[in-house]
């Protein structure tokens, strides 16, 4: 069960400005290499970053993952297997003066099911299935996803 109702914009600010944010991040595996996002908005704005978002209250982490996949990717996915907690410290955020974000994602390998088309949502420009030797240097949170999910070799 899952609590989505927004967050009122003044709340949001609080929380924001006082407490780690729990999310997920994806590691989409294709068979042609991992999905990255062009981010639109703080924070990481402009960088090639996996797609992601915060948990809801009542939520549990596979709910997450299905229901950032479905948002972000259009698409359902399989987990392959959870990565980790990471910590992720963001000099900027989507609102002003509340010092930066700070997020614990939890990150999950993960594949989308057979015969997905993959669509890119408002967060992002466009999406791009990449694979190694990149073509332009990785934001240092996702290469530590694609270390930890294998993907690098």
């Amino acid at each position: 069960m899952s609590d989505n109702a927004p967050v009122p914009a003044g709340e949001w600010e609080t929380i924001v400005r006082n407490v780690p944010l729990v999310s997920v991040d994806l590691v989409v595996e294709t068979d042609d290499g991992v999905v990255l996002g062009k981010r639109e908005n703080d924070p990481a704005k402009g960088e090639w970053f996996v797609p992601g978002g915060r948990a809801h209250k009542h939520e549990s982490l596979t709910d997450a993952v299905d229901r950032v996949a479905a948002a972000e990717l259009g698409c359902n996915v399989t987990v392959e297997r959870q990565l980790g907690v990471y910590e992720h410290f963001y000099d900027t955020a989507e609102l002003d003066d509340v010092g930066g974000k700070h997020y614990v994602p939890i990150g999950f390998h993960v594949r989308p099911e057979e015969g997905s088309e993959l669509r890119p949502d408002d967060q992002h420009s466009s999406i791009r299935t990449v694979s190694p030797p990149f073509e332009f240097d990785l934001h240092p949170y996702v290469e530590a996803y694609l270390e930890d999910a294998g993907v690098l070799e």
